[in-house]
């Protein structure tokens, strides 16, 4: 009964050193044991007054009390049932049943013996000398002198007798050390016999064992001798607890009848009223759950029925909200363990469909005729199928929609060809099997009306595609925008709540300060939350009946708004839209943003795979050089055709497609080498048989200059209706002033005109055509340099010498040419891009070139009368007659040479190329003067040759357009020093 850390006379521990961590105060350390029995009302203290009485043997005659006990503790303790102690300590202890019996050695155990511990010992020893030396410095704490502890009690004395192994609180007899110290071996031989010896160690041991005994039983005695006050003190207070038992028992009986009558009275039929509404509520929802299982009984009907008629959202959605309801609402029903199973195959054979209806749509709506006004196939049946597509999260729909293009152009190709081919009757299709072929064998008109017919199927084809990509991208921005404006309102529920927990918290103080029943006013008061909240996909199933008709009627009606056949493509709407994306489409804004642009690259694809098709079909054809053999007007209405188609496919899907465009430049290139080449080669042979005679200017030439003068360089157009009989012109009238030309140069006009309407007419070429027209400029200026300066004419033409009519003429020619290089820098310069501005320097380089040409050819005319002054001068004489006939010979040579230039040049050159021949003539003359040695004296030399010089004077000043030439004539004479 009393606690045994209290009743414990020596400090308990697991430790041996525990006696040492206790304090020092001997008083605290060793006072007299106490008893604590459970059932006293008060801790006794020891003292024997404070204990209530002893037994009386007249009021306790009838109880049994102490003195009733006939066997004392020690001889309890003993076994009664032996005769007599026996000889040996296991026979003693643990009964007759024990004999000593020898142990048969183990065959899988081998002998051992110290040999085995030699190796051991060599390697403990020196450990166990440096352990003995430290137990000598350190004596262990159980060897303290323990004399103090002797004098406080005798019994302790005693017990000090006992050996500390059996106070051990790990003593065990299992551990073989411990048996070992117990029971030593030295006083059993189990090898030898018994001897006398040997059996009185074994006696000596069991009296000793039977003494430690005696001395414990006596000490246990004792201390029962010391608490038998407390013994009697507990019965007391047990006595008086049992009354007090009794008294609260019949206060406990008195206390619940009047429970129960307060029970009867005021609350059984409270609290049954409560019980059978209870009862009517579960009734109710049982009667629910019950018609919601019917209804979703008829949901793989109703499934079956929508597909029918290709209502693939209303069917998702009624799958959706049947695994919603199964999951939540019908959860664990056994009837239902294979119904989600069942869904989950038939929404991935909802997939399919809707993957094949899609492909089926795609093909059926690219493949129809062209000539079908509608753009859009089916718009209701459409945007039920995206919508389908999405919400199965199937957002690569769009490639069946881009493989199906691929095909399609292909065959728009194809078939444009074929209808071509049937309606020609030269080509014969029997002979000539493969497409291509039959294509190859049409003239240029024939195959530019197909290549136009294949462009305007295109243009169609991408405003279809265009269309139909618009609208399902419509509705890809519709799902954006409606997860968009969901989680805004996500957002603002979260605040809502948040006020509304705070809310909930002040009336759930409320009501547990009035002492109501708080789940009865969260019922209440959360029903209309509750019923406004579950406004979901699943309350489709809470109104239905569970008859098969109300369960097909149900989803029905919640699939009204899907896409129908029957519906007309202006019935959908925004709003209508909006209802068909359910709760459940939970696609990301990333995935929807990421597909809303990939339907906007594949209408960009759509255009590349046109231009694709059409660069193919266009390199089938230009596989003979058919492209290359084009001239001018068909390439320029090529050129056009493809630019105009270019246009039209960027300004449908807004981005530019490089395909057409490359080859379009690459056939450019082509066009502008051959063109180039068949200019330059005429130009050639012009001027290999140009006998550089002034020619005459016919009507349309002049008309040609007519028309650059305007400030537009472009050939004019053919008048209709006869042609009119214009006579040809001397001249070719520019700006008001005449020039005369040889017929090369007005064809090179026309060829510089034609290079210009090319650039117009194809403006991707500008820079190749600004290459090819310089080379060309260069090209005549450095053959009629060879032609005319270098006189290569007289072996090409056969010329036999080359005249100053010859120079004048192509002088003039070049002056032509270099007039016309502005207007045409600046009509290049107006169709370059700013960076291509520096090929302009090309201008410069060859306005230059010409200008040297011409200077070049006016000191060729200067140096032609130089050698004829030199000529005449060298054998001038200062005598009579006068004037001489030197004078006579250069006047008339000067004549000549103004008869041969003054029409070709206009009068300010003239002029000032006499000039320059009169400056030749005084340097020669003044020469010949000095060697002469006539000087300005006033003598009859010098009025010989004032004379002749007077003479050369009034013929040079006669001349057309020489009159008022101021020719300086006193500068031949040397200045006096």
């Amino acid at each position: 009964m009393a606690s045994s850390h209290r009743s414990s006379p020596v400090p308990q521990s697991k430790s041996s050193d525990a006696f040492f961590k206790k304090e020092a105060d001997s008083t605290k350390r060793f006072r007299p044991v106490q008893s604590l029995p459970d059932v006293c009302p008060k801790e006794p203290t020891g003292d024997p007054n404070s204990l209530c009485d002893s037994p009386s043997l007249v009021a306790d005659q009838h109880r049994w009390t102490i003195y009733h006990s006939k066997v004392n503790l020690p001889a309890a303790l003993n076994d009664p049932r032996l005769a007599k102690r026996e000889s040996d300590f296991f026979t003693k202890t643990w009964g007759l049943d024990f004999v000593d019996t020898e142990v048969v050695p183990s065959l899988y155990l081998p002998q051992i013996n110290k040999e085995h511990f030699a190796a051991y010992q060599l390697d403990i020893v020196q450990k166990e000398k440096i352990h003995g030396k430290c137990k000598t410095v350190c004596p262990p704490k159980d060897t303290f002198d323990r004399t103090p502890l002797h004098t406080h009690d005798k019994s302790r004395t005693e017990l000090e007798q006992v050996p500390k192994i059996f106070m051990k609180p790990d003593f065990a007899l299992e551990d073989p050390v411990i048996f070992n110290m117990v029971l030593p071996w030295s006083h059993f031989n189990t090898a030898g016999g018994k001897g006398n010896r040997d059996a009185a160690s074994s006696k000596l041991l069991q009296e000793k064992l039977s003494h430690y005994l005696d001395i414990v039983e006596v000490n246990i005695a004792h201390q029962i001798s010391l608490r038998s006050e407390a013994f009697f003190h507990a019965m007391t207070s047990q006595h008086e607890l049992q009354d007090y038992l009794r008294k609260t028992s019949q206060a406990v009986k008195m206390l619940r009848d009047k429970i129960g009558q307060i029970d009867k009275v005021m609350c059984e039929g409270s609290l049954k009223v409560l019980r059978l509404s209870l009862t009517r509520n579960n009734c109710i929802k049982a009667y629910n759950k019950l018609k919601l299982m019917a209804t979703v009984h008829q949901t793989q009907p109703t499934v079956q029925l929508l597909l029918s008629t290709s209502e693939f959202v209303g069917a998702l959605d009624l799958i959706a909200t049947t695994q919603e309801v199964l999951q939540q609402e019908l959860q664990g029903i056994h009837s239902f363990r294979h119904l989600g199973s069942q869904l989950c195959e038939l929404e991935k054979l909802i997939d399919k469909m809707m993957t094949a209806e899609f492909s089926s749509y795609a093909h059926s709506d690219l493949n129809r005729p062209l000539e079908d006004e509608c753009q859009i196939l089916e718009e209701d049946r459409l945007v039920s199928l995206v919508f389908g597509l999405l919400k199965q999260r199937k957002l690569n729909f769009f490639e069946i929609y881009g493989d199906e293009i691929i095909i399609t152009a292909k065959n728009i190709i194809k078939q444009c060809v074929i209808n071509t081919v049937s309606e020609m009757e030269e080509i014969d299709t029997e002979v000539v099997v493969k497409l291509a072929d039959q294509m190859r064998m049409m003239n240029f008109p024939q195959w530019f009306d197909l290549l136009k017919n294949i462009f305007s199927n295109f243009i169609i084809f991408l405003k279809r595609i265009k269309a139909t990509l618009n609208v399902i991208r419509n509705v890809v921005l519709l799902v954006l925008d409606k997860n968009q404006r969901g989680k805004e309102l996500v957002e603002a529920s979260v605040q809502k709540n948040s006020s509304r927990e705070s809310a909930v918290d002040t009336e759930v103080a409320y009501l547990t300060h009035e002492g109501m029943f708080i789940s009865d006013a969260f019922s209440a008061r959360d029903l209309p939350y509750t019923t406004t909240d579950l406004a979901s996909p699943r309350s489709i199933f809470q109104d239905s009946e569970p008859s098969s008709s109300d369960s097909v009627s149900e989803p029905e009606c919640a699939t009204d708004s899907s896409s129908s056949k029957e519906q007309p493509s202006s019935g959908i709407t925004p709003a209508g839209i909006e209802t068909m994306i359910g709760e459940d489409m939970k696609l990301s804004e990333l995935e929807l943003v990421r597909l809303a642009n990939n339907i906007q690259e594949l209408l960009y694809s759509a255009s590349d795979i046109c231009h694709d098709r059409a660069v193919k079909f266009l390199m089938a054809r230009a596989k003979d050089g058919f492209l290359e053999k084009l001239n001018s007007t068909e390439f320029v209405a090529l050129s056009r055709l493809m630019e105009t188609f270019i246009l039209d496919t960027e300004h449908i899907c807004g981005r530019k497609s490089m395909s057409l465009r490359g080859a379009l430049q690459s056939q450019a290139n082509k066009f502008v080498n051959r063109f180039h080449e068949e200019r330059k080669t005429k130009l050639s042979l012009l001027l290999d048989n140009e006998r550089w005679k002034q020619a005459d200017v016919p009507a349309e030439f002049q008309d040609l200059v007519d028309s650059i003068a305007d400030g537009k360089i472009a050939l004019p157009e053919k008048k209709a209706g006869a042609p009119e009989e214009r006579k040809p012109n001397d001249f070719l009238v520019v700006d008001g002033q005449k020039y005369a030309v040889v017929g090369t140069v007005l064809l090179l006009i026309r060829i510089i005109l034609e290079y210009c309407q090319c650039v117009d007419n194809i403006p991707s070429v500008a820079t190749d055509m600004l290459t090819r027209l310089s080379d060309l400029l260069k090209y005549f200026n450095s053959r009629s340099c060879q032609l005319v300066l270098g006189a290569g004419a007289l072996q090409v033409v056969g010329l036999k010498t080359i005249t100053t009519k010859n120079l004048a003429l192509s002088s003039r020619c070049l002056q032509l040419i270099v007039h016309y290089i502005p207007a045409i820098r600046a009509h290049f310069e107006s169709r370059l891009q700013p960076k291509q501005f520096s090929m302009l320097r090309h201008f410069d380089h060859i306005t230059k070139d010409y200008h040297d040409h011409i200077a070049e050819i006016s000191a060729k005319l200067v140096a032609i009368m130089d050698s004829v002054f030199d000529k005449q001068l060298s054998k001038y004489e200062v005598k009579a007659p006068v004037p001489s006939p030197c004078f006579r010979n250069i006047c008339k040579q000067m004549a000549k040479m103004h008869e041969a230039i003054h029409e070709l040049l206009p009068e300010e050159q003239t002029q000032m190329l006499f000039l320059r021949i009169n400056a030749s003539y005084k340097l020669h003359l003044k020469r010949q003067l000095a060697h002469l040695n006539v000087v300005n004296d006033g003598g009859p030399q010098n009025g010989l040759v004032t004379a002749d010089v007077a003479f050369y004077t009034g013929n040079l000043q006669g001349l057309k357009g020489l009159q008022t030439l101021d020719l300086n004539m006193a500068e031949i004479w040397e200045q006096k020093r």
